[in-house]
């Protein structure tokens, strides 16, 4: 009898559209046709059949990740912005900085005493 594992954890099946491949997938492999092969058609006369196939392959090759790559869940779209992030948008040292408090409790402190002083003063003139 034929044997079929069942994933335990359903949250990460997805949904097929056509051809057994995904909604992303069909678009990313749409784009990937439409930037790769004008190229191939208008090169393959002038440099020949093979370099053609190579620049159309490293033209579709970013696509082809957009369309596969997942890590952790997350697609490549999401894991460069991450990594964007991190490495220029943000800055390299993040000092560790604390709220003092001190100088606000010391400032109420002075504050207390002069209306106190004040408060005492009138009671005196009085």
């Amino acid at each position: 009898m034929a044997y079929v594992p069942i994933p335990k954890d359903l949250s990460n099946v997805k949904t097929k559209v056509m051809l057994n491949l995904t909604k992303r997938q069909l678009i990313c492999f749409s784009a990937a046709l439409a930037v790769g092969l004008p190229p191939f058609f208008i090169l393959k006369d002038y440099i020949g059949i093979s370099p053609a196939v190579l620049v159309m392959m490293f033209l579709m090759l970013p696509l082809f990740m957009f369309a596969m790559y997942e890590k952790h869940g997350q697609p490549l779209e999401v894991i460069l912005k991450n990594y964007v992030a991190v490495r220029f948008l943000n800055p390299k040292q993040r000092p560790y900085r604390t709220d003092n408090f001190y100088p606000l409790l010391e400032r109420q402190y002075q504050l207390d005493r002069e209306v106190n002083q004040i408060v005492k003063n009138r009671k005196e003139a009085r």
